[in-house]
């Protein structure tokens, strides 16, 4: 094969700098084409660098904008701390029906809103008003009694002890003095409605005891309760009397 014709790959192109940009015809200046593709400018498919803003970041400027966020957070926290404690200074707490847990139908929690001081008081009143009313024969107290007694006494006690309201305190002592009054009446049962029967109290005892021994037991027991009732009340009321006279 004839290879004098063939280009020479180790000739050095001669390049004139001081020509006016026009090249013999059929050639082309390869300059520009050298430049773009040395660096990477006007080509079709130049591939983008992404350089990535964290490493342009301080990290000490991190650092105090994740303190300035957690200062943030504590402050927030701090400021509805702060509104649940007026809510609950300003005597509006929240009266979630929460007793009894099986099947929750009133408000109570004496060991999270009653005073310290006050929740042993506040606990005898509770065993006070559950007494002896679901006891025996006492089924109208135990049906209409304990609703009844929580509606006029035991809440108003309740939220008394809890806001300190004088006008609490003095509807309780008015509608204990009431329930007391029942009490000494069920534990005597005089004879005036049923005959004396209804109530299981002394004399109801000894009206049925001839003929029923076993009745006149349930009477009797049932008088024991009420007379227990009637003395855990008096006690109650005093000393609540007394914790109310010293608050004054």
């Amino acid at each position: 094969m004839n290879r004098r014709n063939d280009p020479n790959p180790f000739e050095e192109e001669q390049i004139n700098p001081f020509s006016n940009g026009s090249a013999a015809p059929g050639s082309k200046s390869r300059i520009p084409q050298m430049v773009a593709q040395t660096l990477g400018f006007g080509q079709k498919h130049d591939a983008t660098v992404d350089i990535p803003l964290d490493s342009m970041n301080d990290p000490k400027k991190k650092e105090k904008e994740l303190a300035a966020w957690e200062a943030d957070l504590k402050r927030r926290e701090r400021e509805i701390k702060r509104r649940e404690d007026t809510v609950s200074s300003a005597g509006v707490p929240s009266d979630d029906k929460n007793w009894p847990p099986c099947f929750p139908i009133i408000h109570h929690d004496i060991g999270n809103e009653i005073p310290v001081h006050a929740q042993k008081l506040q606990y005898l009143a509770f065993a006070s008003w559950l007494g002896v009313k679901i006891f025996f024969l006492a089924i109208i107290y135990a049906l209409l009694g304990c609703p009844l007694s929580y509606v006029l006494w035991y809440r108003p006690l309740y939220r008394a002890m809890r806001t300190d309201s004088a006008l609490k305190f003095g509807w309780f002592f008015l509608f204990y003095l009431l329930h007391i009054c029942f009490c000494i009446f069920a534990a005597i049962a005089p004879p005036i409605i049923f005959h004396g029967e209804s109530l299981t109290g002394i004399l109801a005892a000894i009206s049925v005891f001839s003929d029923h021994v076993l009745v006149g037991i349930f009477y009797l027991i049932g008088f024991a309760l009420f007379c227990l009732e009637t003395l855990l009340s008096l006690w109650v009321l005093q000393k609540i009397y007394m914790y109310f006279r010293g608050n004054k």
